[in-house]
């Protein structure tokens, strides 16, 4: 029995990605992210699609790791449950990226640029109202990029999905091609609507790399032992979410209940709700914990959740 497959999965994204004959499609999403001067014409993979391999990986994640003809290395990683650590994992990661590269007798000049792409269905990266963020290593106060072979990138979906809800169109497809501007906007929307683009022909807009990607997923089959690891993520995935979703909302009650009361308190200070919205989001931006938002502005904590990460899976 066929099922409708999701590349948000990381089993079916390696599946899609990290296989010889899809190296245009891996080729055209690093080129789609990465600066000109980082630009791919071919690429070798590092650990190519092997199922055998999938017991051996965390359930959270599995990676496309490739060499350009250059030597530089890209690692690119979906991730689609929220992790507080995230930051450190990605620089773990980099840094692996890096100095694998080096072999008992090489010397250090022969280490080529590590850049490291985080496909994250959550907000990483609360500052900014970007859904694409690169980061590099650069001297504080002249921003002199001294550092040049680490950079690393995130790429949020929960932000630009976020973009999408705001946009006014007669339809969600309208919607989605109305924003799908650039090559990364429409990975992106691959990523993120690939079913409204499955199921009629707004495909045609898209790009021709996005389009075999349609196609290849629409017309991928598992084998028992795939479909098996597939679904067992997928189960994992929500059982994360749901894990996830208790803990912030129901919280300590003691500390709800503070919350509930300050809220009140602030509502009638503030003299609406929305005034007490706004005051959270610049709280969010800032980087503040969402319990202390939730326990200074007394708004609940699923409200604030929603600032911080969209739903895992939401939209499968």
């Amino acid at each position: 029995m066929s099922i409708k497959l999701t590349p948000r999965v990381d089993v079916a994204f390696k599946k899609l990605f990290g296989v010889e004959e899809n190296k245009d499609l891996l080729i055209s999403l690093i080129n789609s992210i990465v600066s000109q001067e980082d630009q791919v014409a071919d690429v070798t993979l590092l650990n190519p699609y092997n199922p055998q391999n999938f017991a051996k990986e965390k359930l959270s994640i599995l990676d496309v790791k490739a060499k350009g003809i250059t030597g530089k290395r890209y690692n690119i990683e979906i991730q689609i449950a929220h992790d507080k650590d995230y930051d450190k994992r990605a620089l773990y990661y980099w840094a692996k990226l890096y100095t694998e590269q080096l072999e008992p007798a090489d010397h250090y000049r022969t280490l080529n640029k590590a850049i490291g792409i985080h496909i994250l269905n959550f907000t990483s990266v609360p500052q900014s109202q970007k859904y694409h963020n690169i980061f590099k290593v650069l001297e504080k106060e002249t921003y002199l990029p001294y550092f040049e072979d680490m950079e690393i990138h995130t790429i949020e979906l929960s932000k630009f999905e976020e973009q999408l809800a705001h946009v006014e169109a007669p339809t969600p497809l309208d919607g989605l091609l109305s924003i799908a501007k650039t090559a990364l906007d429409k990975w992106v929307a691959f990523l993120t609507r690939f079913h409204l683009l499955q199921d009629c022909s707004a495909s045609l807009v898209m790009d021709k790399d996005v389009k075999k990607a349609l196609d290849v997923l629409e017309k991928m089959n598992l084998s028992d032992q795939e479909r098996d690891f597939y679904e067992n993520h997928l189960k994992w995935l929500r059982d994360q979410e749901g894990a996830l979703e208790t803990k912030y909302l129901l919280g300590k009650e003691e500390g709800r209940e503070e919350g509930e009361a300050i809220g009140l308190e602030k509502g009638r200070e503030e003299g609406n709700h929305s005034k007490a919205l706004e005051i959270a989001k610049a709280m969010l931006v800032k980087g503040m914990d969402p319990q202390m938002v939730s326990e200074l502005t007394g708004l609940p904590l699923e409200a604030l959740q929603r600032r911080i990460f969209q739903r895992v899976l939401s939209k499968v």
